[in-house]
């Protein structure tokens, strides 16, 4: 077999940027690295990605945002750490809008032609009073002139990605989609859980590039578990990813720059991601919405699950500790650390777009698959007016690439079955 590949982003003397192949497991034979230049912030050259310039402008727009996040987030806590109760959800919602509209605000500068998508309108800060700490938490990171921003301007770029900013129609489309904070539970636990910033971007149908901003995402993956790696609490630089993909340039992660000591330095060398290399449906790691249980699901009648243990039996599987929001579980796959995320579909709750799709474009990047139950390919045209509802059959598969027409053909049989 051969061995999977890490390639890292190395700065070079001359000011561009370099990338490295190494091995990601140890092989039986030395690897000779490559090296070659790559002039761009990005983790490949320009002339390879076609949408570099919005690329480059949607990292910058989720670094700003994941900034955002962190400085809101610590008015929730203690100075020792403790998780401050308070009547309402003020932090969560400044945050939430917050990130829309400050994403809005970015886009708009540079691509002020192409729609957004995204979950929030302006009706819940207007009719709750809670603009002033809105317009006030942008102010501090947008890249542009503070003073300028009025209460219209961040309203207006709520609103942009709202439910009535426009219709599509039904011909293939050109749009941003965006999910200001996927995992607001995770939010308010902080260190405990993971919570996402996802931004992708539709042209003519097709999802060509995505970002993620995960700031609590523990880098250090020397974890014996999951519940180990998210019970990691450490305020300095070991939390922090942003991961990056471009159709046929692959996915990559990088650390985030500290959010809360700017004199720390932090590495930014980009990582090529890769989906895990288990070939065996019993040897997989399984994530699930933390609204529904293992018991639910087809595969339950075949294995039953162990939490956060490795060491699992005959007809048994490891299912990951549960984390909030699904864009998490994608970038567990995408990453390497989850091989399965499966949801079931239920008829009284709808699949929003945003919850989906930044996460298809780097699981597919980084090798693995994404359909519905029946092995079809996720339709973002499927709301042929407004492209904010997604219509799988069965539910959503996850994986790794390698146990997905096996998964597929376990849901099958044992949905007939039933």
């Amino acid at each position: 077999m051969i061995p999977a590949m890490d390639l890292h982003l190395l700065r070079s003397s001359t000011g561009f940027s370099a990338i490295r192949f190494f091995p990601r497991y140890p092989s039986p034979s030395p690897l000779r690295s490559r090296l070659f230049i790559a002039r761009s912030n990005l983790p490949f050259p320009n002339e390879k990605a076609k949408y570099h310039r919005e690329l480059e402008a949607a990292v910058e727009a989720v670094e700003r945002a994941c900034r955002l996040c962190v400085h809101v987030q610590r008015s929730l806590f203690s100075v020792e750490g403790r998780i401050i109760e308070k009547k309402d959800q003020t932090p969560v919602t400044v945050a939430d809008f917050g990130v829309q509209a400050l994403i809005s605000l970015e886009l708009s500068k540079s691509f002020p032609s192409i729609p957004l998508v995204a979950e929030e309108d302006s009706g819940f800060l207007r009719s709750n009073n809670l603009v002033d700490p809105v317009v006030s938490a942008v102010s501090d990171h947008m890249s542009f002139n503070k003073k300028s921003l009025s209460h219209d301007d961040v309203l207006e770029a709520i609103d942009r990605g709202g439910k009535n900013a426009f219709a599509m129609g039904t011909k293939p489309a050109t749009y941003w989609i965006l999910d200001p904070i996927d995992g607001t539970r995770g939010f308010v636990k902080g260190s405990q859980a993971l919570y996402v910033v996802g931004l992708s971007l539709v042209v003519e149908g097709e999802i060509v590039l995505g970002v993620m901003g995960c700031p609590n995402w523990v880098v250090d993956a020397t974890y014996k578990s999951t519940t180990h790696a998210q019970s990691y609490r450490n305020s300095s630089p070991g939390l922090g990813i942003i991961m990056v993909a471009h159709v046929g340039c692959g996915t990559w992660k990088k650390r985030l720059k500290n959010m809360l000591d700017r004199s720390t330095k932090i590495s930014s060398d980009w990582t090529r991601c890769f989906v895990d290399g288990f070939c065996l449906v019993s040897d997989a790691r399984f994530c699930i919405p933390e609204s529904q249980t293992w018991e639910s699901l087809p595969l339950s009648v075949l294995y039953k699950a162990r939490i956060d243990d490795d060491n699992v039996g005959d007809k048994e599987i490891c299912l990951l500790s549960a984390f909030c929001g699904s864009l998490c579980k994608y970038l567990m796959v995408a990453s390497g650390r989850a091989s399965v995320f499966i949801l079931r579909a239920r008829s009284e709750k709808l699949i929003k777009v945003w919850d989906h799709a930044v996460g298809m474009i780097c699981v597919h990047e980084a090798g693995g698959k994404v359909t519905d139950w029946k092995g079809r390919e996720l339709d973002l045209a499927a709301d042929k007016v407004e492209r904010r509802i997604l219509y799988p059959e069965g539910g959503i598969l996850v994986t790794n690439g390698k146990i997905h027409n096996e998964t597929l053909e376990m849901i099958s049989s044992i949905s007939s079955a039933v």
